[in-house]
């Protein structure tokens, strides 16, 4: 039986890839010139999906440490692309993300922008075995969610 090193495994090439997407996604960020972070980006594209969300559930939903998730909501927050409303939860006072309609508008000007850019990495894959990885990523992401301890 051949000897299975960590270079030849799932994880290695999950890894790599994700490191290679955020390189590109950087660079790209870098040579169009963009007003935001890649982050500032994640950050607004999860509000859109998800309004009316708290610091906490945004941090597990973009996998980043509720200071660092603060940070990026506080330069948001100043460029007037998003906005907190307080509201209530179990009792409790909490802030409330949602996207501003001037952070709509930027992000679909990002969006426009990069979208010909990551079309490009896939070119050489078809449209259906596009879809196809994705939904096995994301049954594999959902299977380690369960499993990994994510403490934020």
């Amino acid at each position: 039986m051949k000897e299975l090193h960590y270079t030849d495994t799932i994880q290695y090439e999950l890894e790599q890839t994700a490191r290679l997407m955020r390189k590109l996604a950087l660079q790209l960020f870098d040579n169009l010139k963009m007003e935001l972070s890649v982050d500032e980006c994640v950050v607004l594209d999860t509000l859109s999906c998800n309004p009316n969300i708290c610091q906490r559930d945004l941090s597990k939903l973009i996998l980043k440490d509720r200071a660092n998730t603060g940070r990026i909501i506080s330069s948001l927050e100043e460029k007037e692309l998003i906005e907190r409303n307080v509201d209530t939860k179990n009792n409790r006072l909490v802030k409330k993300l949602n996207i501003s309609q001037k952070g709509k508008e930027l992000l679909q000007q990002i969006s426009c922008k990069i979208k010909s850019y990551m079309e490009n990495v896939t070119t050489t894959i078809s449209h259906e075995e596009v879809s196809k990885v994705r939904d096995i990523l994301k049954v594999f992401r959902l299977n380690l969610e369960k499993v990994v301890e994510i403490n934020i």
